[in-house]
C-alpha cells in the first residue's frame, strides 16, 4: 500500500511537470515468440475471442496476445510517470534507463489531473497542461515498444477534492460510489467523467494514424478502504455493476476499442474465492491483477513466498480462462530514513515472480519522486540490485520485448 505516498505524489505539482521525450533505439536482439503449442488454446487468429472486446483494433489484440505470449518466458518491467517521477526531481532520461541504459517496458499513467474538475482544456491551465503532457508520453513510449497502462484516482463526486475516504464525511462515504451507478443521482456525473477518458484513449494516436493501445484499470485496490471505492463503501454485487458499466460505457457507448481491462485488488486475498468475491466477470476482465506492496515491505523471504502464492492463484486463474496475469503495482520505498533493503529486486522480488511455474506478463513500480524511490537511479545503494535483476533470465526492459503491437509472423 502507498496512501501515505499518494497525497504527496499527487499534489506535488513538480513529480509531473519535468517531461522525457528521448529516444531509445533498442540494441539487443529481439525475443522470439513461440508459436502456439498443441496444448495451447489461443492462438494468432482466435486471440480476439478472449478479449473483453472481440472489436478491438488489431494492434489491441497483438498487445493481448503478446503480453499472453511474455508470460510464458519473460515479465516486463515497468513504472509509474517513469518519464516525469525522478529521484531527487532529476529530470532527463528515466531513473530506470539511468541505470540499466534502457527505458522500461510499461509505463503508468493516471487521468487523475485529466479528469479533474479544474481541467477546463485551456492551454494555460494547469490540469490541462498535465493531461498532455501525458499524451505526449504515452505516445512516446508507444513509439519506443513501450507498453502504456492507465490507473484512475478519480476524486469522489460530492466535492471532488480527494479519491481518500478519509476525507470523507460518514454519509458522503456511505453513499458516494452507489450514487455513480446507473439510476444514482451521480451517474450522470460519472459519464461526463467517462466521456473524458474516452476522449483521450480514442485520440492517442501513433505515427500512421492508428490507435495506440491501453491497458486500463479503474476502482484499484477496491478490496481495502482507504478510497471511496473500497470494501467498506459497496456490496460486491455494487462493485461488479460499476466496473461493467464502466467497460460496457467505454467499448459499446462511446465505441472505444483499443483498451484492454484489467482488475486489481490489493493483496488481502489467499484464495481464489476471495480474489474473486468482487470480479465482475471474465466478460469484463482482460487482465487478472493485484496490488502488493505490504508482502514486501520487509517481511523477507516470507513475504516474498506469501506474495509469491497470491500471483499463484492469478497466473493459474489466467492459464485456465485465457487471461493476462500481472502484478500491476509494487515496490519497496527508499528514502533517507527507509533504507534499501539488500537483494529486494534480485532475489525476493524475482522469486516471488518466478517460483512454482507461475506466469506474469508485467510488473510495475510505483513513481520516484523528490523525497523517495522505488526503482534505483544509478546513483544510490541498491542500484546494482536492480541492474542484476533487470538482466535476469526472466525480466524485460523495453529492449528485450518482442514486437508488442504486431502477431508475430
Amino acid at each position: 500500500m502507498k496512501k501515505h505516498l499518494l497525497k504527496i505524489i499527487y499534489l506535488s505539482v513538480a513529480v509531473l511537470i519535468v517531461t522525457s521525450c528521448s529516444s531509445d533505439k533498442d540494441s539487443a536482439e529481439e525475443i522470439i515468440v513461440d508459436p502456439p503449442t498443441q496444448n495451447d488454446p489461443l492462438t494468432t487468429s482466435n486471440a480476439a475471442s478472449y478479449m473483453v472486446d472481440p472489436s478491438a483494433t488489431k494492434e489491441t489484440v497483438a498487445l493481448f496476445y503478446n503480453l499472453k505470449r511474455l508470460a510464458k518466458t519473460k515479465t516486463a518491467i515497468g513504472q509509474q510517470d517513469a518519464f516525469t517521477g525522478f529521484y531527487k526531481d532529476a529530470g532527463g532520461d528515466s531513473d530506470i534507463k539511468k541505470n540499466t541504459g534502457f527505458d522500461p517496458a510499461v509505463l503508468g499513467s493516471d487521468f487523475i489531473f485529466i479528469t479533474d474538475k479544474n481541467n477546463n482544456n485551456q492551454a494555460d491551465n494547469w490540469f490541462y497542461q498535465q493531461e498532455q503532457k501525458v499524451i505526449v508520453d504515452t505516445k512516446v513510449a508507444y513509439a519506443k515498444g513501450i507498453i502504456n497502462t492507465f490507473s484512475w484516482h478519480l476524486r469522489e463526486p460530492n466535492k471532488e477534492d480527494s479519491f481518500y475516504a478519509s476525507d470523507m464525511t460518514s454519509e458522503q462515504k456511505a453513499t458516494a460510489f452507489r450514487s455513480i451507478l446507473p439510476g444514482g443521482a451521480n451517474n450522470e456525473w460519472y459519464k461526463k467523467k467517462l466521456d473524458k477518458v474516452a476522449s483521450v484513449f480514442s485520440n492517442l494516436k501513433g505515427s500512421n494514424g492508428e490507435l495506440i493501445p491501453v491497458i486500463f484499470r479503474p476502482f484499484h485496490e477496491f478490496d481495502g478502504s482507504w478510497f471511496w471505492w473500497g470494501a467498506d463503501f459497496c456490496t460486491p454485487d455494487e462493485y461488479k455493476k460499476a466496473y461493467q458499466f464502466t467497460v460496457d460505457y467505454l467499448k459499446n457507448t462511446k465505441g472505444v476499442h483499443n483498451i484492454l481491462y484489467a482488475f486489481s485488488p490489493d493483496n488481502s486475498y489467499t484464495t481464489e474465492t476471495n480474489y474473486l468475491s468482487r470480479y465482475p466477470g471474465d466478460k469484463y476482465v482482460d487482465i487478472i491483477g493485484m496490488d502488493n506492496y505490504g508482502d514486501f515491505n520487509n517481511q523477507g523471504q516470507i513475504g516474498s513466498d506469501k506474495a509469491n502464492s497470491k500471483l499463484k492463484i492469478l497466473s493459474d486463474y489466467a492459464k485456465a480462462k485465457v487471461k493476462i496475469a500481472a502484478l500491476t503495482e509494487t515496490g519497496y520505498r527508499v528514502t533517507t530514513s527507509t533504507p534499501a533493503i539488500t537483494d529486494w529486486f534480485s532475489t525476493l522480488l524475482y522469486s516471488a515472480l518466478t517460483k512454482n511455474d507461475i506466469q506474469i506478463s508485467y510488473v510495475m513500480f510505483w513513481n520516484n519522486n523528490a523525497d523517495g524511490y522505488y526503482v534505483p537511479n544509478g546513483t544510490v545503494s541498491n542500484t546494482a540490485d536492480f541492474k542484476t535483476y533487470s538482466l535476469k533470465t526472466k525480466s524485460a526492459l523495453v529492449n528485450s520485448l518482442p514486437k508488442m503491437y504486431e502477431m508475430p509472423k
